[in-house]
């Protein structure tokens, strides 16, 4: 796995990168949206075998998370529609005229947003736990990052990387992986503001009204590949939003949580492989 650098109008984007074998013939790129509060290293035990099965794999860190810049508040808006906008312009800085997007979590869901505002630019979508209808709650551990002066002080404590991550996932997730989602609480205070302005933008009941109301309007290939288990987010209510839809798939893991990348990439890739190649015209 490669990682690069990009700037885009004046932000400096963090990203991942696997390839395909060379000999593939396969063209096309997937770009894996992170939540919160993980980086695009969730997405290290996934991004090889989908390289191995002939995708070009990219993996952000979303502005203001990881190692992305970290904008002051008044130079990035951290609002839906900015991380939109930020996301078509990082698409055209390396030139993707269109890809699939894998996105999980809540931000992550922004990328569905930019699915249904943008159709023509994404060839499919495949959605891990993320928020889409409106039932869907902020946890309330993280509500907390964007109480004033609560917020403050959590988003400033790096082990709030350890109690999120391994509460959502169900499992301990390794030291070394929790140093790299730690590291940039521990280089600057401006990771913990980013998370909190994140926290206090997401404006996420106009969001997931937008999701629900848009997603049975989808006509390109969706696949749901759900962690059941997930203490944050029912998945009835989405399995039904898709049930009448025969070109949205619904795969369960009975007992994955929340940030299924983490632990269940096992079992998670093969099923998305096998979908992406069925769904090939």
């Amino acid at each position: 796995m490669k990682t690069h650098t990009i700037t885009v109008e004046n932000f400096e984007w963090y990203y991942r990168e696997t390839l395909p074998k060379p000999s593939s013939d396969r063209q096309q790129t997937i770009v894996c949206l992170h939540g919160i509060p993980a980086t695009g290293h969730s997405w290290r035990n996934l991004m090889p075998p989908l390289a191995e099965a002939g995708y070009r794999c990219l993996a952000p860190d979303w502005l203001g998370l990881g190692y992305s810049d970290q904008p002051d508040r008044r130079d990035f808006k951290y609002t839906p529609a900015a991380y939109q906008a930020a996301l078509g312009a990082w698409l055209d800085a390396l030139e993707l005229e269109s890809v699939i997007l894998v996105v999980q979590g809540y931000l992550g869901h922004v990328g569905v947003l930019y699915a249904l505002e943008n159709p023509d630019r994404v060839d499919r979508l495949v959605i891990l736990n993320a928020p889409l209808v409106s039932q869907a709650k902020l946890p309330w551990p993280m509500q907390q990052w964007g109480i004033p002066l609560v917020g403050d002080m959590l988003t400033q404590d790096p082990l709030l990387i350890d109690r999120t991550l391994e509460k959502g996932s169900g499992f301990i997730v390794k030291e070394e992986d929790l140093t790299v989602y730690r590291r940039p609480f521990l280089k600057s205070s401006s990771a913990g503001r980013s998370l909190m302005a994140v926290i206090k933008n997401l404006q996420l009941s106009q969001a997931t009204a937008t999701i629900e109301a848009g997603l049975p309007k989808w006509e390109k290939p969706l696949h749901l590949l759900w962690g059941v288990a997930d203490p944050w987010l029912d998945s009835t209510p989405i399995s039904n939003l898709i049930r009448p839809h025969k070109h949205m798939t619904w795969h369960p893991f009975p007992e994955a949580k929340h940030y299924a990348q983490e632990h269940w990439s096992v079992e998670l890739a093969p099923v998305l492989i096998d979908e992406l190649r069925r769904t090939v015209v």
